[in-house]
Protein backbone atom coordinates (compact mmCIF):
# COMPACT_ATOMS: atom_id res chain seq x y z
CA UNK A 1 0.00 0.00 0.00
CA UNK A 2 1.83 3.33 -1.18
CA UNK A 3 1.88 6.03 1.26
CA UNK A 4 -0.83 8.85 1.43
CA UNK A 5 0.63 11.83 0.54
CA UNK A 6 -1.36 15.49 1.55
CA UNK A 7 -0.83 18.53 -0.75
CA UNK A 8 -1.42 22.09 0.15
CA UNK A 9 -0.17 25.98 -0.27
CA UNK A 10 1.21 28.81 1.82
CA UNK A 11 2.01 32.25 0.97
CA UNK A 12 4.12 34.45 1.39
CA UNK A 13 4.15 38.50 0.04
CA UNK A 14 4.16 37.83 -3.81
CA UNK A 15 3.94 33.85 -4.09
CA UNK A 16 2.01 30.18 -3.16
CA UNK A 17 3.63 27.84 -2.63
CA UNK A 18 3.22 23.84 -3.35
CA UNK A 19 3.81 21.73 -0.24
CA UNK A 20 3.55 18.01 0.04
CA UNK A 21 3.57 16.31 3.51
CA UNK A 22 3.82 12.24 3.50
CA UNK A 23 5.55 9.14 5.75
CA UNK A 24 5.60 8.41 9.08
CA UNK A 25 8.16 8.43 11.25
CA UNK A 26 11.13 11.43 12.86
CA UNK A 27 9.53 15.12 10.86
CA UNK A 28 12.13 15.86 7.85
CA UNK A 29 11.87 19.26 6.03
CA UNK A 30 13.07 18.75 2.71
CA UNK A 31 14.09 21.78 0.10
CA UNK A 32 15.28 21.62 -3.49
CA UNK A 33 17.52 23.43 -4.89
CA UNK A 34 17.75 26.05 -7.61
CA UNK A 35 16.44 24.77 -10.72
CA UNK A 36 14.81 21.64 -8.61
CA UNK A 37 11.45 20.49 -8.33
CA UNK A 38 9.76 18.15 -6.03
CA UNK A 39 9.35 16.13 -8.86
CA UNK A 40 12.97 15.76 -9.38
CA UNK A 41 13.31 14.50 -6.00
CA UNK A 42 10.71 11.80 -6.00
CA UNK A 43 13.15 8.77 -5.60
CA UNK A 44 14.74 10.63 -2.58
CA UNK A 45 11.50 11.73 -0.79
CA UNK A 46 9.87 8.21 -1.56
CA UNK A 47 12.81 6.43 0.18
CA UNK A 48 12.82 9.10 3.02
CA UNK A 49 9.19 8.79 3.43
CA UNK A 50 9.87 5.33 4.84
CA UNK A 51 11.26 6.62 7.96
CA UNK A 52 9.94 10.34 8.29
CA UNK A 53 7.38 12.26 8.07
CA UNK A 54 8.11 14.30 4.89
CA UNK A 55 7.31 18.09 3.96
CA UNK A 56 9.07 19.32 1.39
CA UNK A 57 8.15 21.79 -1.22
CA UNK A 58 8.85 23.78 -4.62
CA UNK A 59 10.41 27.09 -4.28
CA UNK A 60 8.57 30.07 -6.11
CA UNK A 61 9.06 29.86 -9.78
CA UNK A 62 9.54 26.24 -9.72
CA UNK A 63 7.01 23.27 -10.07
CA UNK A 64 3.83 23.50 -8.95
CA UNK A 65 4.43 26.73 -6.81
CA UNK A 66 3.68 30.33 -8.39
CA UNK A 67 5.59 32.45 -10.42
CA UNK A 68 6.71 35.69 -8.58
CA UNK A 69 8.34 39.35 -8.57
CA UNK A 70 11.64 38.62 -6.53
CA UNK A 71 13.75 35.92 -7.32
CA UNK A 72 16.21 37.05 -4.98
CA UNK A 73 17.99 34.88 -1.92
CA UNK A 74 15.93 36.54 0.64
CA UNK A 75 12.83 35.66 -1.53
CA UNK A 76 14.30 32.19 -1.17
CA UNK A 77 14.37 32.42 2.11
CA UNK A 78 11.17 34.34 2.55
CA UNK A 79 9.42 30.83 1.24
CA UNK A 80 11.69 28.64 3.24
CA UNK A 81 10.23 31.04 6.34
CA UNK A 82 6.66 30.52 5.47
CA UNK A 83 6.96 27.00 5.00
CA UNK A 84 8.65 26.62 8.45
CA UNK A 85 5.72 28.76 10.02
CA UNK A 86 3.22 26.28 8.17
CA UNK A 87 4.87 22.94 9.61
CA UNK A 88 4.90 24.81 13.22
CA UNK A 89 1.33 24.74 12.98
CA UNK A 90 1.44 21.15 12.25
CA UNK A 91 2.37 20.33 15.61
CA UNK A 92 4.76 17.75 15.30
CA UNK A 93 6.19 15.51 18.56
CA UNK A 94 10.16 17.27 17.81
CA UNK A 95 11.59 20.09 15.78
CA UNK A 96 12.28 18.32 12.12
CA UNK A 97 15.77 17.43 10.75
CA UNK A 98 16.05 20.13 7.89
CA UNK A 99 17.32 18.89 4.47
CA UNK A 100 18.47 20.94 1.73
CA UNK A 101 20.01 20.67 -1.60
CA UNK A 102 22.30 23.48 -3.28
CA UNK A 103 20.84 26.94 -2.58
CA UNK A 104 18.48 24.58 -0.41
CA UNK A 105 20.64 23.56 2.20
CA UNK A 106 21.85 27.68 2.01
CA UNK A 107 18.28 28.77 2.89
CA UNK A 108 18.31 25.81 5.48
CA UNK A 109 21.37 27.17 7.25
CA UNK A 110 20.23 30.85 7.38
CA UNK A 111 17.02 29.61 8.44
CA UNK A 112 18.42 28.05 11.50
CA UNK A 113 20.79 30.61 12.18
CA UNK A 114 17.47 32.82 13.09
CA UNK A 115 15.62 30.79 14.71
CA UNK A 116 17.55 28.93 17.20
CA UNK A 117 16.13 25.35 18.65
CA UNK A 118 14.25 24.83 15.21
CA UNK A 119 15.68 22.03 13.89
CA UNK A 120 16.75 18.61 15.40
CA UNK A 121 19.50 17.89 12.83
CA UNK A 122 20.74 19.29 9.58
CA UNK A 123 21.99 17.51 6.46
CA UNK A 124 23.12 19.50 4.00
CA UNK A 125 23.32 18.35 0.07
CA UNK A 126 26.16 20.09 -1.89
CA UNK A 127 25.23 23.54 -0.73
CA UNK A 128 25.94 26.20 1.91
CA UNK A 129 29.48 25.74 1.01
CA UNK A 130 32.23 28.88 2.41
CA UNK A 131 34.55 28.53 -0.62
CA UNK A 132 37.51 30.60 -0.28
CA UNK A 133 36.88 31.65 -3.86
CA UNK A 134 33.80 32.78 -5.80
CA UNK A 135 32.62 30.24 -7.56
CA UNK A 136 31.53 32.46 -10.69
CA UNK A 137 34.31 35.26 -11.52
CA UNK A 138 34.38 37.67 -14.14
CA UNK A 139 36.49 35.66 -16.39
CA UNK A 140 33.57 33.24 -16.03
CA UNK A 141 30.54 34.97 -16.99
CA UNK A 142 30.74 34.59 -20.91
CA UNK A 143 31.03 30.91 -20.12
CA UNK A 144 27.92 30.94 -17.63
CA UNK A 145 25.50 33.08 -19.36
CA UNK A 146 25.74 30.25 -22.44
CA UNK A 147 25.15 27.50 -19.86
CA UNK A 148 22.18 29.58 -18.94
CA UNK A 149 20.86 30.62 -21.85
CA UNK A 150 20.97 26.60 -23.15
CA UNK A 151 18.72 26.15 -20.11
CA UNK A 152 15.87 28.51 -22.19
CA UNK A 153 15.54 24.91 -24.49
CA UNK A 154 14.93 23.30 -21.49
CA UNK A 155 12.26 25.29 -19.62
CA UNK A 156 10.54 25.41 -22.40
CA UNK A 157 10.48 21.67 -22.62
CA UNK A 158 9.09 21.42 -19.32
CA UNK A 159 6.34 23.95 -19.16
CA UNK A 160 3.15 23.45 -17.51
CA UNK A 161 4.30 19.91 -15.81
CA UNK A 162 5.61 19.52 -12.23
CA UNK A 163 9.21 20.16 -12.89
CA UNK A 164 8.89 23.42 -14.66
CA UNK A 165 11.15 26.38 -13.71
CA UNK A 166 9.86 30.05 -14.25
CA UNK A 167 13.30 31.94 -14.13
CA UNK A 168 14.45 33.53 -17.06
CA UNK A 169 18.46 32.79 -17.72
CA UNK A 170 19.17 36.02 -16.31
CA UNK A 171 17.54 35.64 -13.42
CA UNK A 172 19.40 32.15 -12.64
CA UNK A 173 22.69 33.81 -13.16
CA UNK A 174 21.89 36.79 -11.14
CA UNK A 175 21.04 34.72 -8.44
CA UNK A 176 24.04 32.36 -8.57
CA UNK A 177 26.34 35.48 -8.26
CA UNK A 178 23.91 36.40 -5.44
CA UNK A 179 24.39 32.90 -3.69
CA UNK A 180 28.82 33.53 -4.01
CA UNK A 181 28.34 36.46 -2.11
CA UNK A 182 26.26 34.91 0.58
CA UNK A 183 28.38 31.94 0.74
CA UNK A 184 31.49 34.51 1.57
CA UNK A 185 29.85 35.15 4.87
CA UNK A 186 28.08 32.01 5.53
CA UNK A 187 30.54 30.33 8.38
CA UNK A 188 29.29 32.87 10.43
CA UNK A 189 25.99 31.46 10.33
CA UNK A 190 27.25 28.14 11.08
CA UNK A 191 28.24 29.44 14.57
CA UNK A 192 25.12 30.39 15.47
CA UNK A 193 23.45 26.90 14.91
CA UNK A 194 24.36 24.42 17.83
CA UNK A 195 22.01 21.35 16.42
CA UNK A 196 23.91 18.57 14.73
CA UNK A 197 24.67 18.92 11.43
CA UNK A 198 25.86 16.76 8.64
CA UNK A 199 27.41 17.68 4.91
CA UNK A 200 26.65 15.39 2.25
CA UNK A 201 29.26 16.79 -1.16
CA UNK A 202 30.10 15.65 -4.10
CA UNK A 203 33.40 14.84 -5.23
CA UNK A 204 32.32 16.43 -9.11
CA UNK A 205 30.51 19.66 -8.26
CA UNK A 206 31.78 21.40 -11.60
CA UNK A 207 31.77 18.04 -13.50
CA UNK A 208 34.43 15.05 -13.67
CA UNK A 209 37.09 16.54 -16.84
CA UNK A 210 39.78 16.92 -14.75
CA UNK A 211 40.75 19.97 -16.61
CA UNK A 212 40.69 23.66 -16.96
CA UNK A 213 38.53 25.67 -14.65
CA UNK A 214 36.02 22.73 -13.69
CA UNK A 215 39.37 21.17 -12.19
CA UNK A 216 39.78 24.28 -10.30
CA UNK A 217 36.08 24.73 -9.55
CA UNK A 218 35.97 20.82 -7.71
CA UNK A 219 39.14 21.78 -5.80
CA UNK A 220 37.64 25.42 -4.65
CA UNK A 221 34.50 23.01 -3.45
CA UNK A 222 36.56 20.90 -1.79
CA UNK A 223 38.38 23.42 0.12
CA UNK A 224 35.39 25.42 0.93
CA UNK A 225 33.82 22.14 3.15
CA UNK A 226 37.49 21.32 4.62
CA UNK A 227 37.42 24.99 5.86
CA UNK A 228 34.37 24.40 6.95
CA UNK A 229 35.35 21.17 9.02
CA UNK A 230 38.31 23.00 10.17
CA UNK A 231 36.14 25.65 12.05
CA UNK A 232 33.29 23.42 13.05
CA UNK A 233 34.81 20.32 13.98
CA UNK A 234 31.80 18.70 15.19
CA UNK A 235 30.24 18.30 11.65
CA UNK A 236 30.06 15.26 9.97
CA UNK A 237 31.55 15.43 5.88
CA UNK A 238 30.60 12.50 3.69
CA UNK A 239 31.96 12.60 0.09
CA UNK A 240 30.19 10.77 -2.50
CA UNK A 241 31.84 9.76 -6.29
CA UNK A 242 29.22 12.36 -7.87
CA UNK A 243 28.26 15.26 -9.88
CA UNK A 244 26.10 18.26 -8.24
CA UNK A 245 22.98 15.98 -8.89
CA UNK A 246 23.46 13.80 -6.61
CA UNK A 247 20.35 13.88 -5.00
CA UNK A 248 19.06 11.69 -8.52
CA UNK A 249 21.59 10.00 -9.45
CA UNK A 250 22.40 9.24 -5.78
CA UNK A 251 19.19 9.22 -3.90
CA UNK A 252 19.75 6.13 -1.94
CA UNK A 253 23.16 6.98 -0.53
CA UNK A 254 21.74 10.40 0.28
CA UNK A 255 18.79 8.76 2.10
CA UNK A 256 21.21 6.13 3.79
CA UNK A 257 23.55 8.98 5.70
CA UNK A 258 20.34 11.01 6.85
CA UNK A 259 18.61 8.01 8.46
CA UNK A 260 22.15 7.30 10.19
CA UNK A 261 22.20 11.36 10.87
CA UNK A 262 22.59 12.03 14.54
CA UNK A 263 19.89 14.34 16.16
CA UNK A 264 21.11 15.48 19.44
CA UNK A 265 24.63 17.31 20.32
Amino acid sequence: MGTTVDHFTVHTDDATIAVSRGGRGRPLVLCPGLLTTQADLCELTDLLRRDHDVITFDLRGHGLSSAAQRYTFRAFLDDFVAVMAAVGRLRLPAAPILVGHSLGADLAVHYASEHPGSAAAMVLVDGANPVPEPFITEADLPEFRAVFDNLATWAENSAGTPRQVLLTPREVLDLNLEVDLVRSTILDRYRRIDCPISVIVSTSMAGDSGEGRALWRNRNWRAGIERLVRDRPHIAAWWLDAGHGLTTTHARDIARIIGSSRTTG
